[in-house]
């Protein structure tokens, strides 16, 4: 590991001002960071550490009936928070399906958005890797690729984005509050990512210094509560990234799907909204053949980057389970097993 700077400010002001300089980076848990600079793929020259700036680490409601929930706040604490997790249930489903309770009790909420991909050739400093340098080319083209993007990837970049947590945040229209340079800004998280085209490097909206200092989920997510879902598929059960993973939240009035949310995980160098799907659902019965019919739309533009073709009908299924699971309503109780594909159908809507 190269020497580097450590800087602790002490106010968000500060903070944006130190990271602005070349070669710097904020330092929350490091849960990632850390591994990132161990392993030789990133080299900061300068750490900024915002472990302890104030304000940063809580969780309100706010009057309009919405949740803003501060960048340091641990993603355990998150998750285990009862009235969050009653009221953004797939969000909290999500958070307890990643990592261990370890990496969970010490990760940050800010830190989770802005992870870096598992692309193997992305930590393998001897690859070619167009993210990890720009202009080398991307190993994983030609190589072990079957867990590689499906969706909005480029012959630069194939990468996945690795997160749960993001995934029914994008479909809840979660926003994000970002501490620049010029002041304050806010931007829809869907917004935060870029996808990779010819510069991969590139992973967000993101400009030298900005900090992501709260996220907040607007009081209308609420309205999915009753039915809503997360769903990750890996390798295995525990301690493991999503091959594909779906994020499915409906409200159903008299029968008739009202309004559909759908987002998918582990396709795509971002988190992926699937709006023609939603569209699809909208004015329908919850019914098989709609979900199939959704699911397809949701796919629609797919190919594979490699050798990953089954993962376009493995997706489309597990949106055709996820959206079977959050119709049958949500459990009063998250699952032993968070996100699991071996969950129950059944399920109990928490307004019944």
């Amino acid at each position: 590991m190269k020497n580097f700077d450590y800087v602790r400010p002490a106010t968000v002001a500060e903070a944006v001002a130190a990271a602005a300089a070349p070669g710097a980076a904020y330092l929350a848990a490091g849960t990632n960071l850390l591994d990132l600079m161990k392993g030789g793929i990133t080299h900061p020259d300068r750490l900024v550490d915002i472990t302890h700036l104030a304000g940063l680490d809580g969780i309100d409601r706010l009057p309009d009936g919405g949740v803003r929930i501060g960048a340091l706040v641990r993603n355990a604490d998150l998750a285990h928070d009862p009235d969050f997790a009653k009221s953004y249930p797939a969000v909290a489903e999500a958070l307890l399906s990643g990592a261990s309770a370890q990496l969970r009790n010490a990760a940050t909420v800010g830190g989770n958005l802005l992870q870096r991909t598992r692309c193997g050739y992305f930590y393998d400093s001897a690859s070619a890797c167009n993210k990890r340098q720009p202009g080398s080319g991307c190993d994983a083209r030609g190589g072990e690729n079957r867990l590689h993007a499906v969706l909005g990837w480029s012959e630069a970049c194939i990468a996945t984005h690795p997160s749960d947590f993001c995934v029914p945040l994008v479909a809840l229209d979660a926003v994000v509050e970002i501490e620049g340079r010029t002041g304050r800004r806010e931007i829809a998280l869907e917004a935060l990512y870029r996808l990779p085209g010819d510069a991969p490097e590139r992973e967000s909206v993101l400009q030298p210094g900005d900090l992501i200092v709260a996220l907040r989920l607007p009081a209308e997510a609420r309205a999915f509560s009753a039915h809503a879902r997360y769903l990750k598929v890996r390798e295995r059960t525990s301690y493991a990234f999503a091959i594909v993973s779906a994020a499915a939240a409906l409200q159903i009035e008299r029968g008739t799907i009202r309004e559909a949310r759908l987002a998918l995980g582990g396709v795509a160098a971002k988190p992926w909204r699937a709006h023609q799907a939603e569209a699809t659902l909208a004015g329908c019965r919850p019914e098989p053949a709609v979900f199939r019919a959704a699911a397809k739309a949701a796919l629609a533009e797919a190919k594979p980057s490699g050798d990953n073709q089954f993962k376009i009908e493995l997706a489309q299924r597990i949106i055709v389970r996820a959206l079977t699971l959050a119709t049958a309503g949500t459990p009063q109780r998250i699952p032993a097993l968070p996100a699991s594909a071996f969950a129950p159908i059944s399920g109990a809507s928490h307004h019944a």
